[in-house]
């Protein structure tokens, strides 16, 4: 069995590929990383240096131009900032609605891309990082189970049954993915998760409160913190 791993450079995703080295061999396992039109470059300078500690190709791939008409506060062609809140505040101006830095279905265009090129390279699985806290209260609806579930039926199907997704966090909490992590030893310190593109984490940016957050209810200092 070969794993393609769609990888950002974050903590989920740099978990996932963790798991599939472990479970495939790095041998068996491709890594993808994909520039959306994203504000910073920061996580896919990321993605190059966990998959390099990792020992596995990296593959890139280019969709800017798909969401070049949204609005979403991550993307260059935005105006809008980068909320400087949890997503629980957030949602609370939102109605329920996705909050601002929810990209366009992107998860569902991610999987449907990797599908054709893990096909393409004789994968029979695909990993990605998608986990309960981002799908709570519809901040990223298409990080949910039941999305997951969907998508997962879809690709199955379309692919001849040759192809299958795999959210190993679809119904853990961060906190959990973390705990997972640091049992595997997966190089955090070499991480980046900020939705902001500077020298150094934001630390207020929904991601940044998540994932310190999580390093907390684990009794453990964030590494790629440290000298910060």
């Amino acid at each position: 069995m070969k794993a393609l791993v769609l990888l950002s450079g974050g903590v989920d995703s740099s978990t996932c590929l963790g798991l599939a080295v472990k479970e495939y061999g790095a041998e068996n396992v491709t890594a993808l990383a994909i520039y959306y039109g994203q504000k910073h470059s920061r996580e896919l300078e990321a993605a190059k240096k966990v998959a390099g500690y990792y020992n596995v190709p990296l593959k890139e791939l280019d969709l800017a131009l798909i969401f070049a008409d949204s609005d979403c506060s991550l993307l260059k062609g935005s105006e809008e900032d980068i909320p400087a809140e949890t997503y629980a505040d957030q949602l609370k101006k939102t109605g329920g609605a996705p909050v601002s830095t929810y990209v366009p279905f992107r998860n569902g265009l991610f999987l449907s891309s990797a599908a054709s090129i893990a096909l393409s390279n004789g994968c029979g699985i695909i990993y990605y990082g998608a986990h309960s806290d981002d799908a709570a209260g519809n901040a990223y609806p298409d990080c949910s189970d039941s999305f997951n579930k969907a998508m997962n039926e879809a690709v199955y199907i379309g692919s001849g049954k040759q192809l299958k997704i795999e959210a190993p966090f679809v119904i853990s909490t961060k906190a959990e993915v973390v705990k997972t992590g640091l049992e595997l030893g997966v190089p955090y310190e070499l991480t980046w998760s900020c939705y902001e593109g500077g020298d150094r984490p934001c630390g207020v940016c929904g991601t940044c409160r998540d994932r310190a957050e999580a390093f907390r209810l684990n009794g453990a200092e964030d590494p790629a913190l440290k000298g910060v």
